[in-house]
């Protein structure tokens, strides 16, 4: 597909709204509402890639309260013509049909392929992905489990949302305090995972998230990028390609 000229592809990741809590979630969510209104302008589709809520789960009739901005500027976008693609993250895997219906947007649980403007793209969450990371693998299997997630939401929402809120809280991209460090590209878990992909087929970029860690590699002689979007708890980091060239850029929280 070639871009329509003066169109660009945004793709962002890891938001994490309703961490750490209301007010600074809150925060957040309009300063990513003001991005979404400047990119507007020249997006020709928009990538959400992954834990876009640090919780989310959708029972038959209600969802988590809150986001309503966000939502609504969603729906505006698309509503106007740009395509909106979400993918599920290891925090908000139980987004099921409710976004698609009432925001017009594409859901992806798992990794996709695009080309554009004679560029290939490997595009996904990242977690669960390369070596290692057995214990996280596991508890993934669990929470997918179409009976498992119908026991839960047994559950009553006022218990079944706090419960899975108390847990949450624990985790690294709950608190904000990420402590996520280059480990090298010999340990990265999606470097090396990028990499044997381009054993099997090449690709110009691999674009994730997950690692809340803005980074742009160069993986073979080729030129071709692993690129991780970092987040917008520390970073507020995002990619954009204009139909050349794939940039990672920031737009700070003043």
């Amino acid at each position: 597909m070639q871009l329509p000229p003066g169109k660009k592809i945004y793709f962002a990741s890891d938001l994490h709204l309703g961490a750490p809590d209301y007010s600074i979630s809150l925060i957040r969510e309009k300063h990513f509402v003001a991005w979404l209104d400047e990119i507007a302008k020249d997006a020709h589709c928009i990538y959400l890639v992954g834990d876009l809520f640090d919780f989310w789960f959708e029972y038959k009739k209600a969802v988590p309260r809150g986001f309503v901005r966000l939502l609504g500027k969603l729906a505006e976008l698309s509503d106007s013509g740009i395509e909106l693609h979400l993918f599920t993250g290891n925090h908000d895997m139980w987004i099921f049909d409710y976004l698609p219906q009432e925001i017009g947007l594409t859901l992806h649980r798992e990794p996709i392929e695009r080309q554009w403007s004679g560029k290939s793209f490997y595009i996904g969450h990242g977690d669960g992905l390369g070596p290692g990371d057995h214990g996280y693998k596991f508890i993934k299997k669990v929470f997918s489990n179409p009976f498992l997630q119908w026991c839960f939401a047994r559950l009553h929402p006022n218990f079944g949302i706090a419960l899975a809120d108390y847990f949450s809280k624990s985790s690294r991209a709950k608190t904000g305090d990420s402590d996520a460090k280059f480990l090298g590209e010999e340990n990265e878990w999606l470097v090396i995972y990028a990499k044997e992909q381009l054993q099997k087929k090449a690709f110009d970029y691999f674009i994730f998230g997950h690692r809340h860690l803005p980074l742009d590699i160069q993986l073979n002689e080729q030129g071709a990028r692993y690129v991780n979007l970092g987040d917008w708890i520390q970073y507020f980091t995002y990619g954009v390609f204009d139909g050349e060239n794939l940039a990672l850029k920031e737009y700070p929280l003043s």
